[in-house]
Protein backbone atom coordinates (compact mmCIF):
# COMPACT_ATOMS: atom_id res chain seq x y z
CA UNK A 1 0.00 0.00 0.00
CA UNK A 2 2.83 2.31 0.09
CA UNK A 3 2.66 5.37 -2.05
CA UNK A 4 5.90 6.00 -2.35
CA UNK A 5 7.70 8.27 -4.66
CA UNK A 6 9.74 8.02 -8.03
CA UNK A 7 12.44 10.14 -8.51
CA UNK A 8 14.62 10.19 -11.02
CA UNK A 9 17.90 8.97 -10.58
CA UNK A 10 20.06 11.15 -12.57
CA UNK A 11 20.41 14.77 -11.52
CA UNK A 12 19.14 14.30 -8.30
CA UNK A 13 21.59 15.10 -5.67
CA UNK A 14 23.42 15.70 -8.16
CA UNK A 15 26.09 18.63 -8.75
CA UNK A 16 28.36 20.99 -6.76
CA UNK A 17 28.05 21.72 -2.89
CA UNK A 18 27.35 25.06 -4.17
CA UNK A 19 23.94 23.88 -5.55
CA UNK A 20 20.78 26.34 -4.91
CA UNK A 21 19.19 25.31 -1.15
CA UNK A 22 15.75 25.67 -2.69
CA UNK A 23 14.37 23.59 -5.19
CA UNK A 24 15.65 24.54 -8.80
CA UNK A 25 15.04 28.00 -9.75
CA UNK A 26 15.63 27.41 -13.39
CA UNK A 27 13.30 24.58 -13.20
CA UNK A 28 13.33 20.63 -14.22
CA UNK A 29 12.89 19.79 -17.83
CA UNK A 30 9.24 19.27 -18.94
CA UNK A 31 7.51 16.63 -19.11
CA UNK A 32 3.89 16.37 -20.70
CA UNK A 33 1.25 14.94 -18.34
CA UNK A 34 -0.31 11.99 -19.32
CA UNK A 35 -4.18 13.20 -18.41
CA UNK A 36 -5.92 10.34 -20.19
CA UNK A 37 -3.84 7.87 -17.86
CA UNK A 38 -4.78 9.16 -14.99
CA UNK A 39 -7.89 9.65 -15.73
CA UNK A 40 -8.36 6.05 -17.13
CA UNK A 41 -6.57 4.62 -13.22
CA UNK A 42 -8.16 6.85 -10.76
CA UNK A 43 -12.06 5.12 -12.97
CA UNK A 44 -10.27 1.59 -12.80
CA UNK A 45 -9.52 2.26 -9.36
CA UNK A 46 -12.99 3.68 -8.44
CA UNK A 47 -15.03 0.91 -10.11
CA UNK A 48 -12.29 -1.60 -8.13
CA UNK A 49 -12.98 -0.63 -4.79
CA UNK A 50 -16.52 0.32 -5.36
CA UNK A 51 -17.09 -3.19 -6.21
CA UNK A 52 -15.78 -3.92 -2.51
CA UNK A 53 -17.18 -1.72 -1.29
CA UNK A 54 -20.40 -3.19 -2.39
CA UNK A 55 -20.07 -6.64 -0.72
CA UNK A 56 -18.62 -5.01 2.34
CA UNK A 57 -21.94 -2.77 2.44
CA UNK A 58 -23.89 -5.83 1.97
CA UNK A 59 -22.35 -7.81 4.66
CA UNK A 60 -22.80 -5.34 6.80
CA UNK A 61 -26.52 -4.66 6.40
CA UNK A 62 -26.98 -8.53 7.25
CA UNK A 63 -24.51 -8.75 9.75
CA UNK A 64 -22.20 -10.91 7.81
CA UNK A 65 -18.34 -11.13 8.18
CA UNK A 66 -16.43 -8.50 6.57
CA UNK A 67 -14.64 -10.57 4.46
CA UNK A 68 -15.37 -14.31 4.05
CA UNK A 69 -13.86 -15.40 0.30
CA UNK A 70 -16.58 -18.26 -0.83
CA UNK A 71 -19.63 -15.76 0.41
CA UNK A 72 -18.04 -12.95 -1.10
CA UNK A 73 -17.00 -14.56 -4.62
CA UNK A 74 -21.02 -15.53 -5.57
CA UNK A 75 -21.93 -11.83 -3.92
CA UNK A 76 -19.28 -10.23 -6.63
CA UNK A 77 -20.99 -12.34 -9.43
CA UNK A 78 -24.35 -10.96 -8.31
CA UNK A 79 -23.50 -7.69 -8.33
CA UNK A 80 -21.89 -7.93 -12.13
CA UNK A 81 -25.35 -9.25 -12.91
CA UNK A 82 -27.21 -6.25 -11.25
CA UNK A 83 -24.92 -2.93 -11.35
CA UNK A 84 -27.22 -1.02 -9.64
CA UNK A 85 -26.21 -2.66 -6.31
CA UNK A 86 -22.74 -0.46 -6.87
CA UNK A 87 -24.26 2.39 -5.73
CA UNK A 88 -23.76 1.00 -1.75
CA UNK A 89 -20.48 0.80 -2.67
CA UNK A 90 -19.83 4.72 -3.37
CA UNK A 91 -19.36 5.26 0.49
CA UNK A 92 -16.62 3.31 0.97
CA UNK A 93 -14.88 4.05 -2.00
CA UNK A 94 -15.37 7.70 -2.48
CA UNK A 95 -14.09 7.87 1.06
CA UNK A 96 -10.88 5.46 0.41
CA UNK A 97 -10.25 7.51 -3.31
CA UNK A 98 -10.36 10.90 -1.36
CA UNK A 99 -7.74 10.05 1.35
CA UNK A 100 -5.40 8.82 -1.37
CA UNK A 101 -6.09 12.08 -3.59
CA UNK A 102 -5.48 14.13 0.28
CA UNK A 103 -1.79 12.11 0.55
CA UNK A 104 -1.03 12.46 -3.13
CA UNK A 105 -2.21 16.27 -3.86
CA UNK A 106 -0.31 17.14 -0.58
CA UNK A 107 2.94 16.08 -2.11
CA UNK A 108 1.95 17.36 -5.54
CA UNK A 109 0.85 20.92 -4.68
CA UNK A 110 4.35 21.05 -2.31
CA UNK A 111 5.97 19.92 -4.98
CA UNK A 112 3.95 22.90 -7.05
CA UNK A 113 4.93 25.21 -4.93
CA UNK A 114 8.83 24.65 -4.96
CA UNK A 115 8.96 23.66 -8.81
CA UNK A 116 10.26 20.51 -8.44
CA UNK A 117 8.63 18.85 -11.57
CA UNK A 118 6.16 15.91 -10.35
CA UNK A 119 3.41 14.06 -12.27
CA UNK A 120 -0.39 13.86 -11.27
CA UNK A 121 -1.34 10.95 -8.80
CA UNK A 122 -1.59 7.28 -10.35
CA UNK A 123 -3.91 5.20 -9.29
CA UNK A 124 -3.33 1.12 -8.87
CA UNK A 125 -6.66 -0.88 -9.16
CA UNK A 126 -6.08 -4.55 -8.24
CA UNK A 127 -7.84 -7.23 -7.71
CA UNK A 128 -7.42 -7.41 -3.69
CA UNK A 129 -9.06 -7.20 -0.69
CA UNK A 130 -9.60 -3.59 -1.29
CA UNK A 131 -9.44 -3.02 -4.42
CA UNK A 132 -6.56 -1.20 -4.97
CA UNK A 133 -2.88 -0.95 -4.27
CA UNK A 134 -2.83 2.53 -3.61
CA UNK A 135 -1.47 5.27 -5.33
CA UNK A 136 1.73 7.84 -6.17
CA UNK A 137 3.00 10.61 -7.37
CA UNK A 138 6.06 10.60 -9.84
CA UNK A 139 8.98 13.35 -9.02
CA UNK A 140 10.77 14.10 -11.98
CA UNK A 141 13.38 16.50 -11.14
CA UNK A 142 16.43 16.81 -8.33
CA UNK A 143 15.47 18.46 -4.54
CA UNK A 144 18.30 20.53 -3.28
CA UNK A 145 16.90 22.21 -0.08
CA UNK A 146 16.33 19.98 2.98
CA UNK A 147 13.23 22.22 3.86
CA UNK A 148 11.63 21.42 0.03
CA UNK A 149 12.40 17.78 1.29
CA UNK A 150 10.69 17.77 4.26
CA UNK A 151 7.84 19.42 3.07
CA UNK A 152 7.29 17.51 0.43
CA UNK A 153 7.60 14.26 2.42
CA UNK A 154 5.70 15.49 5.16
CA UNK A 155 2.97 17.21 3.29
CA UNK A 156 1.41 13.91 2.45
CA UNK A 157 0.58 12.11 5.12
CA UNK A 158 -0.61 15.49 7.52
CA UNK A 159 -3.25 16.04 4.64
CA UNK A 160 -3.99 12.69 4.35
CA UNK A 161 -4.70 12.51 8.12
CA UNK A 162 -6.76 15.53 8.09
CA UNK A 163 -9.08 13.42 6.02
CA UNK A 164 -9.11 10.00 7.32
CA UNK A 165 -9.73 11.37 11.06
CA UNK A 166 -13.02 12.49 10.63
CA UNK A 167 -14.00 9.70 8.28
CA UNK A 168 -13.12 7.24 10.83
CA UNK A 169 -14.89 8.85 13.74
CA UNK A 170 -18.24 8.73 11.50
CA UNK A 171 -17.42 5.67 10.48
CA UNK A 172 -17.11 4.22 13.40
CA UNK A 173 -20.47 6.23 14.98
CA UNK A 174 -22.10 4.74 12.32
CA UNK A 175 -20.52 1.16 13.29
CA UNK A 176 -22.59 -1.27 15.46
CA UNK A 177 -22.46 -3.82 18.69
CA UNK A 178 -22.05 -7.53 17.32
CA UNK A 179 -21.34 -9.89 19.58
CA UNK A 180 -18.44 -12.32 18.46
CA UNK A 181 -18.41 -10.33 15.30
CA UNK A 182 -14.38 -9.46 15.60
CA UNK A 183 -13.83 -13.44 15.43
CA UNK A 184 -15.44 -13.77 12.54
CA UNK A 185 -14.50 -13.99 8.76
CA UNK A 186 -11.40 -14.99 6.87
CA UNK A 187 -9.78 -11.85 7.17
CA UNK A 188 -9.48 -10.07 10.39
CA UNK A 189 -8.07 -6.33 10.88
CA UNK A 190 -5.80 -5.04 13.54
CA UNK A 191 -7.04 -2.22 15.45
CA UNK A 192 -4.45 0.97 15.60
CA UNK A 193 -3.93 3.38 18.33
CA UNK A 194 -6.14 5.87 16.78
CA UNK A 195 -9.45 3.72 16.20
CA UNK A 196 -9.40 2.16 19.69
CA UNK A 197 -9.25 5.73 20.78
CA UNK A 198 -12.67 6.58 18.78
CA UNK A 199 -14.04 2.90 19.78
CA UNK A 200 -13.94 3.89 23.58
CA UNK A 201 -14.91 7.84 22.74
CA UNK A 202 -17.98 6.88 20.93
CA UNK A 203 -19.00 3.51 22.54
CA UNK A 204 -17.51 4.22 26.43
CA UNK A 205 -17.05 1.17 27.93
CA UNK A 206 -17.76 -1.54 25.25
CA UNK A 207 -15.75 -4.32 24.83
CA UNK A 208 -14.38 -3.64 20.97
CA UNK A 209 -14.70 -7.14 20.12
CA UNK A 210 -18.44 -6.64 19.89
CA UNK A 211 -18.02 -3.66 17.47
CA UNK A 212 -18.70 -4.18 13.63
CA UNK A 213 -16.76 -1.23 12.09
CA UNK A 214 -19.33 0.06 8.89
CA UNK A 215 -17.29 0.04 5.19
CA UNK A 216 -16.28 4.18 6.08
CA UNK A 217 -14.47 2.63 8.67
CA UNK A 218 -13.35 0.31 7.20
CA UNK A 219 -12.19 2.38 4.27
CA UNK A 220 -10.65 5.08 6.83
CA UNK A 221 -8.68 1.70 8.38
CA UNK A 222 -6.97 1.22 5.15
CA UNK A 223 -5.83 5.38 4.95
CA UNK A 224 -4.50 4.61 8.25
CA UNK A 225 -2.36 1.47 7.69
CA UNK A 226 -1.20 3.43 4.57
CA UNK A 227 -0.33 6.50 6.72
CA UNK A 228 1.51 3.95 9.01
CA UNK A 229 3.38 2.29 6.13
CA UNK A 230 4.76 5.37 4.65
CA UNK A 231 5.68 7.05 7.88
CA UNK A 232 8.11 4.52 7.86
CA UNK A 233 11.32 6.11 8.58
CA UNK A 234 13.16 4.25 5.92
CA UNK A 235 14.76 4.89 2.44
CA UNK A 236 12.35 7.03 0.17
CA UNK A 237 9.08 6.48 1.95
CA UNK A 238 7.80 9.39 3.61
CA UNK A 239 8.88 9.05 6.51
CA UNK A 240 12.60 8.07 4.97
CA UNK A 241 12.44 11.92 3.15
CA UNK A 242 11.72 13.18 6.99
CA UNK A 243 14.01 11.34 8.63
CA UNK A 244 16.98 12.52 6.13
CA UNK A 245 16.09 16.08 6.39
CA UNK A 246 16.78 15.87 10.38
CA UNK A 247 19.83 13.81 9.82
CA UNK A 248 21.51 13.79 6.49
CA UNK A 249 24.02 11.25 5.90
CA UNK A 250 22.61 9.45 8.96
CA UNK A 251 19.95 8.25 6.95
CA UNK A 252 21.67 5.58 5.49
CA UNK A 253 22.91 3.88 8.68
CA UNK A 254 19.33 4.68 10.82
CA UNK A 255 17.53 3.61 7.81
CA UNK A 256 18.87 -0.07 8.00
CA UNK A 257 18.27 -0.21 11.61
CA UNK A 258 14.10 0.60 11.19
CA UNK A 259 14.77 -2.31 8.64
CA UNK A 260 16.30 -4.73 10.83
CA UNK A 261 13.69 -3.85 12.96
CA UNK A 262 10.41 -4.95 11.24
CA UNK A 263 12.43 -8.30 11.43
CA UNK A 264 11.27 -9.34 15.11
CA UNK A 265 7.91 -7.44 14.56
CA UNK A 266 7.30 -9.66 11.62
CA UNK A 267 8.34 -12.82 13.48
CA UNK A 268 6.07 -12.05 16.46
CA UNK A 269 3.12 -10.49 15.07
CA UNK A 270 2.51 -9.82 11.07
CA UNK A 271 4.70 -11.91 8.34
CA UNK A 272 3.95 -9.23 6.27
CA UNK A 273 6.72 -7.33 8.40
CA UNK A 274 9.23 -9.12 6.70
CA UNK A 275 8.05 -8.71 2.93
CA UNK A 276 8.30 -4.94 3.08
CA UNK A 277 11.79 -5.52 5.52
CA UNK A 278 13.51 -7.39 2.94
CA UNK A 279 12.14 -5.46 -0.07
CA UNK A 280 12.94 -1.85 1.75
CA UNK A 281 16.75 -3.23 2.71
CA UNK A 282 17.27 -4.63 -1.29
CA UNK A 283 15.16 -1.85 -2.98
CA UNK A 284 14.43 1.21 -0.39
CA UNK A 285 17.22 1.67 2.04
CA UNK A 286 19.13 4.15 0.26
CA UNK A 287 18.28 7.78 -0.04
CA UNK A 288 19.78 10.89 -3.20
CA UNK A 289 21.70 13.01 -1.14
CA UNK A 290 20.79 16.45 -0.85
CA UNK A 291 23.81 18.72 -0.45
CA UNK A 292 22.21 21.18 1.85
CA UNK A 293 23.28 22.19 5.58
CA UNK A 294 20.56 24.97 6.13
CA UNK A 295 18.62 24.41 9.56
CA UNK A 296 14.76 23.47 9.01
CA UNK A 297 13.54 25.42 11.87
CA UNK A 298 11.09 25.28 15.00
CA UNK A 299 7.95 25.15 13.02
CA UNK A 300 9.11 22.12 10.88
CA UNK A 301 10.58 20.60 13.93
CA UNK A 302 7.42 20.30 15.55
CA UNK A 303 5.51 19.40 11.89
CA UNK A 304 8.10 16.57 12.49
CA UNK A 305 7.11 15.47 15.85
CA UNK A 306 3.03 15.60 14.42
CA UNK A 307 4.53 13.04 11.85
CA UNK A 308 5.95 10.97 14.47
CA UNK A 309 2.54 11.45 16.65
CA UNK A 310 0.34 10.25 13.63
CA UNK A 311 2.83 7.22 13.00
CA UNK A 312 2.01 6.41 16.88
CA UNK A 313 -1.35 6.99 15.95
CA UNK A 314 -1.63 4.73 12.84
CA UNK A 315 1.28 2.03 13.52
CA UNK A 316 0.07 -1.86 14.05
CA UNK A 317 2.29 -4.69 14.94
CA UNK A 318 -0.32 -6.53 13.85
CA UNK A 319 -2.23 -5.37 11.05
CA UNK A 320 -4.14 -8.48 9.60
CA UNK A 321 -4.96 -11.79 10.73
CA UNK A 322 -6.67 -14.66 9.49
CA UNK A 323 -9.24 -17.19 10.62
Amino acid sequence: MADRDFYTPAGYGWGSRTAPVEAAAAGPAHYQQRYWLHALLFLLTLYSTTLVGARLAYNFSHNLPAFELENDVRGYLEIFSDPSALASGLPFSLTLLTILLAHEFGHYFCCVYYRVNASLPYFLPAPTLIGTLGAFIRIRAPIYSRRALFDIGVAGPIAGFVFLLPALAIGVAYSKLIPGVAHEGNVLFGTPPLLWLLEKAIFPGVDPELIYLHPLARAAWIGVFATALNLLPIGQLDGGHILYAFVGEKHRRLSRMFVFLLVPIGLLYWMGWLFWAVLLFFFGARHPAVYDTSPLGTTRRKLGALAVLIFGLCFMTNPFASN
